[in-house]
């Protein structure tokens, strides 16, 4: 991140960080040792942030063991203007101005670059991803839609697990507020030079913040790769269960009341997934390699609310063949990345008489052509094709074929005068198709919506010194059709509830970011980010009105020190600015007013042992993690967790 982590920081990464199987396009080992930090899968090729036209962050693991966090969720709260959506079952990610129920669908969600999106509208399970199992996190703030396509409108984050490459393993245990308990462990080794295996596994069970929302979650992997000089192969296949009670909504005199009751007694959600994914890459020459990925996740929801019981299901068959050329010219590398993404899902919800197969096709080009040693462009396209063949009791009882295209295009300047500086330009384009359960519940007399798309525009300066860092970004991002749900609208014929999934009007966010860090010292480390967002509509009854449940004020400020031979402490402040409760478009209720969280983690490493002690939300601060506009009185709330602490300790062998 542009600055030297603290001695502790150190120690801890060396325990925790692993090697990553690279894609063979870098062209020597010399230059390799060039590079400071290496992103595998944004940019779908091995890159530099630096050296890809955008605002990439990374997050490493001395970063995320040195926060004490204990979820991918604390981590990733108020780093790259994230802003976090909690409904007490799951989690969404906005990025760049998105509602919580739109974000789930407008930021992509990628685990070592197979997306976790899932083909209807509910969030992406991070809680199936122990921290133990992540080597860093690759966060692209803006548009990606030659290189992702379908979702990757207001960023893309991108997980990527660890791939060790040495023996050995790791336990961890921790416990805490509200009954709070986990396990942790890995395993690695080889079975010979060239085959390797990996195992990880966790479990989690709590009550949770809230009444009636105990959880018992547990997930397991395993991995067996093999690695030459010219060609690299794995299989993996893993299996996440999370059983969930569901407190449900509070009133907003329920919330001021207390908000961590709940008037639910056996709502839940039990959520059950396999999966299995290979990939297989072969350097063909010193220019050349090929790669595919083949992806495969089942999934099986059983849940209970309002009184009804479902049983859904849904599967995700993903083919991604591509090729990767890297050549020296005079001016410096040429760098081209061109594959398929195809796929087929299918969703089956019993208690609707739904049904959907929808299948994906779609191709992409890019390449980043240096002009000088300084200077580089990067320019590319996609086009995707999705059909769907949906079925709804109430809606299409006799079933509708539906078909719809999308292409995007993109082009980004990127000029480096010097080491320390990095400028760049990028303008690109995105889109996303409606999902099974968007499509089936569209007003009378419309018969499939149309693609949501966009325009993106960026310009950014990175400066990187000794001991500082700093990344200055502006943006606009324009929408058109956007997908959402309007309360107001005409539901359908034989609709069971008021309003309507729509191609809303137009919208429009303007946005600016800035990150710094500053390593004062070898054992103190200070950062600070501050992102504003100005988003609403240009067209239509809400022209002029701001996009609901979008602060348009974030921030977040951390500091880190080593105090002695084996302690570290560290703080950070998250602050969310005040903001409409979501589905209030016309602007007509009351903000919900601001917040900070602290959080505070003390760090303790020897030898093979590390312990850390985590407070979450240290001054116990009451607030709306969720919310859903109703005309005020009859609103949504959901509770915001409270002061939550959390002791681990953990070995490495």
């Amino acid at each position: 991140m542009g600055t030297h982590p603290t001695k502790i920081a150190l120690l801890i990464g060396s325990l925790c960080s692993f090697s990553i199987i690279a894609p063979a396009v870098a062209a020597d080992e010399t230059r390799a040792a060039n590079v400071d930090e290496h992103i595998v899968v944004i940019g779908r090729a091995d890159k530099t942030p630096l050296n890809i036209a955008a605002n990439v962050n990374v997050i490493d693991a001395a970063a995320i063991e040195m926060s004490g966090a204990t979820s991918v969720t604390d981590v990733l709260r108020g780093q790259s203007g994230i802003q976090i959506s909690d409904n007490n079952i799951g989690t969404s990610f906005a990025m760049r101005g998105f509602s919580a129920s739109t974000a789930v669908n407008n930021t992509l969600i990628l685990l070592d670059g197979r997306r976790l999106n899932n083909i209807d509208i509910a969030a992406p399970s991070l809680n199936a991803i122990p921290l133990n199992l992540v080597e860093r996190i690759e966060i692209l703030s803006g548009s990606a839609g030659v290189l992702y396509g379908d979702q990757a409108v207001g960023g893309v984050i991108n997980i990527v697990t660890k791939s060790p490459e040495n023996t050995g393993g790791s336990v961890q245990l921790s416990g805490g507020s509200f009954d709070t308990y986990e396990g942790r462990g890995d395993v690695s080794g080889a079975f010979n030079k060239d085959w390797r295996y990996f195992l990880t596994g966790s479990y989690n069970q709590g009550d949770n913040y809230r009444q009636h929302n105990a959880n018992e979650t547990g997930s397991i992997l395993g991995r067996i790769q093999y690695k030459t000089a010219t060609d690299s192969f794995f299989v993996e296949t893993s299996y996440y269960d999370d059983d969930r009670e569901n407190p449900g909504s509070l009133t907003v005199d329920q919330f001021k009341q207390d908000p961590r009751q709940s008037s639910k007694k056996s709502e839940y959600v039990h959520e059950m997934t396999t999966a299995a994914r290979s990939g297989y890459q072969h350097q063909l020459n010193q220019n050349w390699a090929l790669a595919a990925d083949l992806d495969y996740s089942d999934t099986l929801v059983s849940s209970l609310n309002w009184g009804a019981g479902s049983h859904n299901t849904r599967s995700l068959l993903m083919f991604s063949p591509k090729a990767l050329a890297n050549y020296n010219t005079r001016q410096g590398e040429l760098n081209l990345v061109t594959g398929l993404d195809i796929s087929r899902g299918k969703a089956d919800y019993d208690s609707m008489a739904r049904s959907n197969v929808q299948d994906m096709q779609s191709a992409y080009l890019q390449a980043t052509v240096p002009l000088s040693h300084t200077l580089s462009y990067v320019v590319g396209g996609r086009y995707a094709r999705v059909t769907d063949e949906l079925v709804d009791g109430n809606v299409y009882p006799n079933g509708i074929d539906l078909d719809e295209d999308a292409t995007a295009f993109e082009f980004g300047l990127n000029y480096r005068p010097s080491a320390e500086h990095r400028f760049y330009l990028r303008g690109d384009e995105n889109f996303r198709f409606a999902k099974v359960d968007e499509q089936a519940y569209t007003s009378k007399d419309v018969f499939g919506l149309k693609p949501q798309t966009g325009r993106s525009y960026e310009a950014g300066w990175d400066w990187t010194a000794a001991s500082q860092s700093l990344r200055v970004s502006l943006y606009r991002l324009d929408l058109e059709d956007e997908i959402v749900f309007d309360p107001s609208a005409e539901k359908p014929e034989l609709g069971s509830f008021q309003g309507a999934n729509v191609n809303a009007d137009a919208s429009r966010r303007y946005g600016a970011s800035a990150d710094w860090d500053w390593q004062v010292t070898q054992a103190l480390q200070l950062g600070l980010e501050y992102n504003y967002i100005d988003a609403e509509f240009t067209d239509g009854v809400n022209e002029g009105k701001a996009l609901s449940w979008v602060a348009e004020h974030t921030g977040r400020g951390y500091v880190s020190m080593d105090f002695a031979e084996h302690f570290q402490v560290f703080a950070e402040a998250i602050y969310t600015g005040e903001r409409f409760v979501e589905g209030d478009n016309g602007n007509e209720g009351d903000k919900l007013p601001s917040y900070v969280l602290g959080n505070l983690a003390l760090n303790y490493n020897r030898d093979a042992w590390l312990a850390s002690l985590r407070i979450d939300n240290l001054f116990d601060k009451d607030y709306v993690s969720a919310g859903y506009y109703a005309g005020g009185i009859y609103d949504g709330y959901y509770s915001g967790r409270g002061r939550d602490i959390r002791f681990t300790v953990g070995y490495r062998f």
